[in-house]
């Protein structure tokens, strides 16, 4: 006989119920022994059961940047980290020492993935890109792709970081006559956007002149957002939860966007490559030619999902980090009018007698000076907040071993700002701090603006060198003064924002 409905129904309520059960014990017995392991160590006291010290955040993004820096100077000085609860009692570990940061990014554990991992969000978005792939995944992309940052590929990129700054002198040039307040992120954010796009794909269009705002560079942002705001809100952890909300139903249409642009840009190449004429003449050899002609030792190339998410990562990654850390070194450089003048003075006689204000790939390691700036710009407004971990084995912290599944985040804004390290001014903004003479008692691990270890920035050399070429043009060519009647307050979200707008005054100078 077959079992009746009400058979089949308490069978299947005995099963879940018992799924359920397991589950509940499991997490209790963890959350017992995460408890006697992190006795006595030091972190906030206020967590909620569920929620864990999350829910006790301020829900301000200026105020929360704050918060951690506080937390972990008060706790994370002797120890060298703290410790925060996630959900269901999930310890996570701010590490607030050189030594620490450098054995998690020194070691091969995966970005964070699980039920409340950053990069698990970024996942829809970024796919199995370098930012967020793990293992053999990411290794095999990172060899195939590294060629792309050899130093023969990126000195033709001199041009366009000096053909696109030019656009950008002029357009502020016109704002100069004006006298008018101007907001710095979005029109630095039109620059690297252009580059990204030229360099990387040999993007004909001035993306600059189309107008002061892009519908690409607005979509990054909610997403970057979106992702921030599932991570401080646990509930939107839960798949079903975030696919209905409001934010996440527009993070789906988003995502959507942003893959239609990457296909297209894709598309274009591949028909150029088989008409066999993309490149020859005098176009670089750019990323997305190494994209979709790498091959590994089985002379296997990238599927185009692959090239997708790589596309998609470094559409992101080559323009949202490198316009935040302009952004917010100028914003020191107005803040700081003497430091401004310094750099212009080794400009102008870096400069001096030519006819134009391009510079050279031997000019970059002369800008001694503006490089000192930059350095401590990306010190003191961490242009990348943070990076996460989810740690496969027992992790030895010193005083005591945390267990695999902890969440360990090399928070990189905190450890710029922990007192043990740079002092109680670390809130200033200090170039000297990288002078020749102070450079070398900076141990490397403390000071990580491109992450370090196996998992580097691969297209770090390419950032620095579109900076130095962007703060030059400007700063060769105007003076930048801050709005005194605007606070700027900041956004963390995985690059370092503002909530309110950055805005500036320039003004023209004679050279």
């Amino acid at each position: 006989m077959f079992p009746t409905l009400n058979v089949i129904l308490q069978t299947v309520l005995l099963i879940i119920g018992t799924y359920i059960f397991y589950h509940a014990v499991s997490i209790f017995i963890n959350y017992r022994q995460n408890k006697k392991i992190f006795n006595g160590a030091k972190g906030p006291e206020k967590y909620h059961w569920l929620f864990g010290s999350f829910f006790y955040f301020p829900t301000d993004s200026h105020e929360l940047a704050m918060y951690l820096i506080e937390m972990c100077n008060k706790y994370g000085s002797d120890q060298g980290y703290v410790v925060f609860w996630g959900l269901l009692g999930k310890p996570i570990l701010a590490p607030s020492c050189p030594r620490i940061t450098a054995k998690l990014l020194k070691s091969n554990e995966p970005k964070s993935m699980g039920l409340d991992g950053a990069y698990r969000h970024l996942y829809p978005w970024l796919g199995d890109g370098l930012l967020v792939a793990n293992g053999e995944k990411w290794a095999r992309n990172r060899r195939l792709l590294t060629p792309a940052f050899h130093f023969e590929i990126l000195k033709p990129y001199m041009n366009v970081y000096n053909q696109s700054a030019d656009v950008f002198v002029k357009k502020l040039a016109a704002q100069a006559k004006t006298n008018e307040r101007f907001e710095v992120f979005q029109h630095v954010c039109m620059y690297t956007l252009e580059v990204i796009l030229k360099c990387a794909f040999s993007y004909s269009e001035d993306v600059q002149t189309a107008g002061d705002s892009n519908e690409y560079v607005n979509t990054v942002n909610r997403i970057t957002d979106a992702v921030t705001y599932r991570f401080l809100n646990p509930l939107m952890y839960f798949d079903t939860i975030w696919k209905f909300s409001s934010i996440g139903r527009q993070f789906k249409k988003d995502c959507e966007f942003v893959h239609t642009v990457a296909e297209e840009v894709i598309d274009n190449r591949r028909d150029a490559l088989n008409e066999q004429d993309s490149t020859k003449g005098s176009r670089y050899t750019d990323f997305l030619d190494i994209l979709l002609t790498a091959r590994d030792e089985d002379g296997q190339g990238l599927t185009k999902l692959e090239i997708r998410n790589e596309v998609d990562t470094f559409l992101f990654e080559g323009h949202d980090t490198t316009a935040s850390a302009i952004s917010w070194i100028l914003y020191s450089l107005a803040e700081h009018p003497e430091c401004q003048q310094k750099c212009q003075t080794e400009i102008d006689e870096i400069l001096a007698g030519r006819e134009t204000d391009d510079l050279d790939w031997s000019d970059l390691s002369h800008l001694e000076y503006l490089t000192m700036c930059i350095k401590e710009g990306m010190r003191l407004h961490a242009p990348v907040p943070a990076i996460t971990r989810d740690i496969t084995q027992d992790f030895d912290l010193g005083d005591r071993v945390a267990p695999k599944g902890t969440t360990v985040i090399a928070n990189i804004w905190v450890l710029n700002h922990m007192e043990t390290i740079w002092g109680s001014d670390h809130m200033e903004f200090k170039p000297d701090r990288f002078s020749k003479e102070n450079v070398d008692s900076i141990e490397h691990f403390q000071y990580v603006p491109f992450s370090a270890g196996p998992r580097n920035c691969i297209g770090q050399v390419f950032a620095m060198n579109e900076e130095k070429v962007i703060l030059t043009k400007l700063l060769r060519n105007f003076s930048f003064r801050l709005d005194p009647s605007h606070t700027v307050k900041r956004k963390m979200s995985s690059v370092m924002r503002t909530q309110n707008g950055m805005y500036m005054f320039v003004e023209k100078r004679k050279t």
